[in-house]
């Protein structure tokens, strides 16, 4: 009797992990078509709604939610309850993880929002004179930024090494001893009629009446040190930047299409980024 009772149960029990496996092997494969992305709402999360019928066609179910910070996007992708984010920078992602603690990798990078260089009281680059004003970001990132632009249109020239990190005290050429005007990132935009220049990013740009596409002067091109530092990238956890699915998303962001759709939407605000 008892070794009927066993038997059963072994039988039992066996048929439970068949079950249990079976019914696993199901919800993974549809888990497999499933992408779930934590993104910012503009332009990440509206670049992603556009990529999802591309996505479909491969038989992928892109499902993206909507974030207004800069934390939970990270911690739902170290967790595990998103596949990826969509929302941040290289440097960003890395001072993230070394603060935090998290394991986050870029599994490609899709876009960058360019700084650009506007007309304030002169109208072209080439009318620069001797002890014009230009105005800049005072923040330590944009201000990097603005003199690494007025440097690669020849206006200055900063110390060997100074990159992402230099500010007025990195100027080492002057030629034309322009003053740079230093100002909190959202004012910058209303000096134009005091200033020679301005040099804003793409959301202030835009926010100040600017086509970025049309008015920019000069802005970062894709292979600028700048844009090469913060592109905007795809993130996920550690070990998961070539499964089929992610590959298939950063595929698709970098197709032709998506490209054409950033071009035609963000006027310059918003550039695809080239390799």
């Amino acid at each position: 009797m008892k070794k009927s009772i066993k038997k059963l149960l072994a039988l039992t029990l066996t048929g439970a992990f068949l079950v249990g496996a079976l019914t696993g092997c199901g919800k993974s494969g549809e888990d497999d078509k499933t992408i779930t992305v934590a993104a910012s709402a503009t332009p990440h999360a509206e670049i992603l709604e556009y990529a999802k019928d591309k996505l479909k066609e491969q038989g992928y179910d892109l499902q993206v939610t909507v974030f207004d910070d800069y934390v939970k996007p990270n911690e739902v992708v170290e967790s595990g309850d998103f596949d990826a984010n969509y929302f941040q920078h290289v440097p960003y992602l890395e001072s993230f993880n070394e603060e935090k603690g998290t394991h986050l990798a870029v599994a490609g990078k899709i876009h960058y929002e360019p700084f650009g260089i506007y007309p304030g009281t002169k109208k072209s680059l080439d009318e620069i004179a001797d002890g014009d004003s230009i105005a800049v970001p005072n923040d330590t990132t944009n201000e990097a930024r603005a003199l690494l632009l007025l440097q690669d249109n020849g206006i200055i020239t900063l110390k060997d090494g100074a990159g992402i990190n230099a500010t007025v005290n990195d100027i080492a050429e002057n030629p034309h001893n322009v003053k740079i005007v230093e100002l909190e990132a959202a004012q910058v935009a209303r000096v134009v009629d005091e200033t020679a220049f301005v040099v804003l990013n793409g959301n202030y740009a835009l926010a100040a009446g600017f086509s970025v596409g049309k008015d920019a002067l000069a802005y970062e091109k894709s292979d600028s040190e700048a844009a090469k530092t913060y592109v905007n990238v795809i993130a996920v956890k550690e070990g998961n930047e070539d499964s089929a699915k992610i590959k298939a998303l950063v595929d698709v962001l970098k197709s032709d299409d998506v490209k054409k759709y950033i071009n035609d939407t963000y006027d310059g605000a918003v550039l695809p980024y080239e390799e």
